[in-house]
């Protein structure tokens, strides 16, 4: 329990990075420089007004010296990701495994909250997450969802086994190239059909990240969680304020970190798991 504690605290300070590069990304700005000061008024925020969660708790959701609002996305994120670290650490224990899930967990808040704000996916956090993602499968096993895929799927078809380094590796280069092969002769025929885009390049970056996280299986299973996601809470939204179908920008990004999100809490480990080759 303390060291799921621990992951939660560290979950709160990742999470106050994760809203620097929400704000700053999307614009274009550094996320190291300069200091963290309010977008109102331009005051730097001291380290006492920078606490995640107490501080915003403290101020009572305004900047301390020109009374603007805080915008609630800041402590949800904070909470959020803190709340994921902790999970994933209470559930695996203080392992490798757990370290990757929270890094997936990380990646993905930051981007669902970049995409519904500034419907941008930051190549920083979905071609960064693809290589940590591949990187993470030699080193600790690929996670799918049980239900969904009884073992790995591209290993088992190539006849390779489903344990050991190379069959997780396998499963990660496949799971992130296929998904995203796929979308992206979807939204090449859509253009040459409707000549206009219909799915954004950061989509597909998206999927790759996760498929390099959760496999094959988990990347298809975002892809059909996070469509259906999209298309009743987009429907009912765009038929509750009176939009333009044909117009409005879905975040189609973060309906897929949503799933992405649940598929990653629900799945579970390829076993056994000896390291080898």
């Amino acid at each position: 329990m303390m060291e799921a504690i621990l992951a939660l605290l560290f979950g709160l300070l990742i999470g106050s990075f994760l809203n620097v590069c929400i704000y700053r990304w999307p614009r274009d700005l550094s996320v190291v420089r300069p200091r963290s000061h309010c977008p109102a008024c331009g005051k730097t925020i001291t380290w006492h007004d920078n606490i995640p969660l107490a501080s915003y708790a403290i101020l009572r959701g305004r900047c301390r010296h020109c009374t603007e609002r805080i915008p609630l996305r800041y402590p949800a994120v904070e909470l959020l990701t803190g709340l994921l670290f902790f999970y994933f650490v209470w559930t695996l224990g203080p392992t490798v495994a757990a370290f990757k899930m929270c890094v997936l967990s990380a990646l993905l808040v930051g981007l669902m909250f970049t995409d519904y704000e500034a419907l941008i996916l930051p190549d920083e956090l979905t071609l960064g997450g693809t290589a940590a993602g591949l990187i993470f499968a030699i080193f600790t096993p690929i996670y799918r969802p049980e239900s969904f895929a009884p073992e790995l799927i591209v290993p088992a078809l190539l006849q390779i086994g489903t344990t050991g380094r190379m069959a997780s590796l396998v499963e990660a280069v496949f799971g992130a190239a296929l998904p995203a092969l796929f979308l992206w002769f979807v939204r090449w025929f859509y253009e040459k059909i409707r000549h206009r885009e219909g799915l954004g390049l950061g989509d597909i970056k998206l999927i790759a990240m996760v498929g390099s996280f959760l496999g094959l299986s988990g990347a298809l299973l975002t892809l059909i969680v996070g469509s259906l996601m999209g298309s009743i809470i987009g429907y009912g939204y765009i038929r509750a304020t009176g939009k333009d179908p044909a117009t409005y920008e879905l975040p189609m990004g973060t309906f897929l970190g949503v799933a992405a999100l649940v598929i990653a809490m629900t799945a579970k480990v390829v076993l056994p798991w000896y390291g080898n080759l």
